[in-house]
């Protein structure tokens, strides 16, 4: 008997437990048939069109996000619009689509303890942990340490190196030795202040408000934007080896995909690259 939908989304639920996703979230099928085989699956972090194409050019038949397609309730669907083509496009070539969102994010072994592992800390725990429903399983957010310190230049090399970024924002000042960093894969605007009593030296995340800038500036303490793609992206090789994992243990005979085209959605401008490449080709 051949895996199924249903299979696929009891394996996420033991990975990352859904009932673990924030009220407002919505995770699990989001398009498709639980009964649908499957066979090939390919993940990604944002569900896109060029995922979805990249999805039936390498045979895929199920395309797993950390970002729902559906989020909120659609009135419509303008199939003349990006989200509306996306869902016609995965309704009419048979495509499941299953979201691991904020229960990803929370679990451990999720989107944090990625990005954490990569940064090399130790002793990681969460910054806010899980309620009593889901003892020593995770919860919003990270923090870790380095036990013998890292010079400022150290950390930020590393970091730019994890992220594959050529800058990030920060507000406040960067210590001249790292000991204990926060972190919030994504958008952690609101987990600022619960780092900054955390005694970490530095929080790591992305869509840092400008209020919240504002705070940290007066606060004395210093928070890093890593943008949400980058500080979220480590995530899709995690979920997918984790998905072969389980695959492996129960013999499943299906293959496990990370997307190869899936980039960030912004590029860095600055005054001189943009005259040499752009201004002097105008004028020439």
């Amino acid at each position: 008997m051949g895996i199924t939908i249903t299979d696929i989304i009891g394996c996420l639920d033991e990975i990352a437990p859904f009932g673990m996703a924030e009220s407002w979230d919505n995770v699990g099928l989001i398009v498709g048939d639980r009964r649908r085989q499957v066979s090939t699956i390919i993940v990604g972090l944002d569900p896109t069109n060029q995922l979805l194409d990249e999805a039936l050019s390498r045979i895929a038949d199920t395309v797993i996000t950390h970002h729902p397609a559906i989020f909120k309730p659609i009135p419509s669907i303008d199939t003349g619009d990006p989200s509306g083509r996306f869902l016609e496009k995965a309704l009419s070539n048979q495509l499941n689509i299953i979201a691991c969102h904020t229960n990803f994010d929370s679990v451990s072994r999720g989107v944090n303890d990625a990005l954490a592992e990569l940064l090399g800390l130790e002793d990681v725990r969460p910054l806010i942990p899980a309620g009593p429903e889901f003892p020593n399983v995770g919860g919003m957010g990270r923090i870790g340490r380095y036990s013998l310190g890292k010079k400022k230049s150290e950390f930020i090399e590393l970091l730019l190196d994890v992220l594959d970024l050529p800058a990030v924002q920060m507000a406040g000042e960067l210590p001249d030795t790292i000991a204990n960093v926060a972190l919030c894969g994504g958008s952690g605007s609101d987990l600022t202040e619960a780092a900054g009593r955390s005694g970490a030296d530095v929080y790591v995340s992305a869509e840092i408000k400008h209020n919240i800038g504002r705070w940290v500036e007066e606060s004395g303490f210093c928070v890093i934007d890593g943008t949400h793609y980058a500080t979220e992206k480590p995530a899709v090789k995690l979920l997918a080896e984790q998905l072969r994992i389980h695959s492996r243990e129960q013999r499943w005979h299906i293959e496990i995909l990370e997307t190869e085209t899936e980039n960030h959605p912004f590029s860095m401008v600055d005054r001189d690259s943009y005259y040499n490449t752009t201004i002097k080709g105008e004028s020439s």
